[in-house]
């Protein structure tokens, strides 16, 4: 423990990082149960699809926007939902609140 001292107390420095991984562990547990009751997909193109989906649904629900409503915005072009990665570096540089459920005024997908 001595050797590795340094590295075991770098967490002191960053007491906002959690010391376990329960909400990445979480974050995929959606995802494999669907994929062990469905079984997978029979391509590649489904699996990027199904992956693409689970990704988008995983971060609208973080950023507190439908993800319902997310889609239907970008299906139809209207740009009235937030833009996911503007939002992500938004919060990311501290500025702001978050974002109310549903639509937020912003650019386009």
């Amino acid at each position: 423990m001595r050797a590795h001292k340094a590295d075991l107390l770098r967490v002191l420095g960053r007491p906002e990082v959690p010391l376990h991984n329960n909400g990445r562990e979480s974050d995929i547990r959606g995802y494999v149960m669907v994929r062990k009751i469905s079984g997978g997909t029979r391509s590649d193109l489904g699996r990027l699809c199904r992956d693409t989906f689970a990704t988008l649904k995983k971060t609208c629900r973080k950023l507190g926007v439908s993800f319902w409503g997310f889609v239907q915005d970008r299906v139809r072009g209207v740009g009235a939902v937030v833009n996911l990665g503007e939002e992500i570096r938004r919060r990311a540089s501290g500025s702001g609140a978050a974002v109310p459920a549903g639509a937020v005024p912003a650019g386009g997908g």
